[in-house]
């Protein structure tokens, strides 16, 4: 095999896998985390507008001054955090850009990255990528059905001299957590003590429920000034295939992570650029109904799993619900989604395969919501039959 070896484990993504499935067999895909309805009427038609407007050219590579500008004003407007424009933040092709080129160009061959488990899957490709030594922090819930935490001392645990970054992410992908200012607290003062850089994604930012609210891991004492900030227009506007993506750091972190950037894509679409911009200065109203909408259809699903026999852990934000498939007498994740496509015709995530340590995501399988509200249901009719005949034997 041509491949280099420290990539060899990384073989297609279970993404691509299991929706693959979901074609061969027909299924209702819960499995992959994107919206099936569009966003705000208006960011999309000045993005089309673009188009005949003479934005067909390079932007500049570090983003349009005019995004640049409306996410310094959005930092400044949700969280009172100051970011100048030119010199601290840096657009990119998605948040995954973004992660790839901080890791890459923060890590040296052999450093270790904390990461916390389970994890989004490119968190490991990067880190391998940049010949990088993973060690996993676990979430668990602190009971059966109950929210998902880690545990303070294993993450100081997991610091030894060789550790240089520290990967977050909250919102969290897959388990809907969205970390406490006391929590944050922890991570911070293990950065501190250690001299961490932490790469904190926060795509699911404004994607929170009840009364949980995101507070970024910048604005913690002492973290400004060691957070590479990492965020997106998909998950805030519906629209994951424009791969609209930003960082917010300090200088020096950003001219680090640029010079790695500029190599991989230089640049995206400007058309779009502008249609971002537009909708962070004017859509919030737009994001608010989006959010009230995911928190409904979390509860439709969140009520349909539960009565087909499942333990859900419902979460504080994001677009996943966790189902424990225990409450079914089973215990492999893995084993339940991948026969779910033949026996129900649905499609859900083993959480598994995001973990490292044995045993962590070994009973959950990640469910997305993000969908209309008749594709859940489809979904839950089928699962409820599939419930009705394991029931019948």
């Amino acid at each position: 095999m041509r491949l280099v070896e420290r990539m060899q484990s990384f073989g297609t993504t279970i993404f691509a896998e299991m929706s693959a499935l979901a074609l061969m067999t027909g299924s209702v895909n819960l499995g992959q985390g994107f919206p099936d309805t569009d966003g705000p009427r208006e960011m999309l038609d000045r993005a089309a507008a673009g188009l005949h407007d003479g934005l067909n050219q390079y932007p500049p590579g570090p983003g349009m001054a005019v995004l640049r500008s409306a996410i310094s004003a959005h930092q400044q407007q949700y969280y009172d955090l100051a970011f100048d424009p030119d010199t601290e933040i840096l657009v990119t092709v998605g948040a995954t850009e973004a992660m790839a080129a901080s890791v890459l160009a923060l890590c040296e061959p052999g450093d270790e990255v904390i990461v916390f488990e389970p994890y989004y899957d490119c968190y490991a490709a990067v880190v391998a990528l940049a010949g990088g030594v993973r060690v996993p922090v676990p979430l668990r819930p602190a009971e059966t059905g109950g929210r998902f935490t880690f545990d303070p001392d294993q993450l100081r645990a997991a610091v030894t001299p060789r550790t240089r970054l520290l990967l977050l992410n909250s919102p969290h992908n897959p388990t809907g957590t969205v970390l406490t200012r006391d929590e944050l607290a922890m991570v911070a003062d293990v950065c501190r003590e250690h001299d961490l850089v932490a790469i904190s994604d926060e795509v699911y930012e404004h994607l929170t429920y009840d009364d949980n609210v995101h507070i970024p891991l910048a604005t913690i004492p002492g973290m400004r000034e060691r957070t590479v900030t990492i965020s997106s227009a998909g998950k805030t506007f519906n629209v994951t295939g424009w791969k609209i993506g930003w960082l917010c750091a300090t200088p020096e972190l950003v001219r680090a992570v640029n010079t790695v950037k500029q190599f991989m894509t230089f640049t995206h679409s400007a058309p779009m650029q502008v249609a971002v911009a537009y909708a962070l200065s004017e859509q919030a109203d737009w994001v608010a109904g989006l959010r009230d909408s995911l928190q409904s259809r979390r509860d439709r699903l969140a009520a349909g799993l539960e009565a087909v026999g499942l333990t859900v852990s419902r979460p504080q934000g994001t677009y996943f619900i966790q189902a424990d498939v225990r409450a079914l007498g089973l215990h492999d994740g893995e084993v339940f989604a991948r026969g779910l496509p033949h026996d129900a015709g649905v499609v859900a995530i083993p959480t598994g395969v995001f973990c490292d340590t044995p045993g962590v995501g070994t009973p959950f399988v990640r469910f997305a919501f993000c969908k209309r509200d008749t594709v859940l249901d489809e979904a839950v009719a089928r699962l409820t039959t599939y419930a009705e005949k394991r029931r019948a034997g």
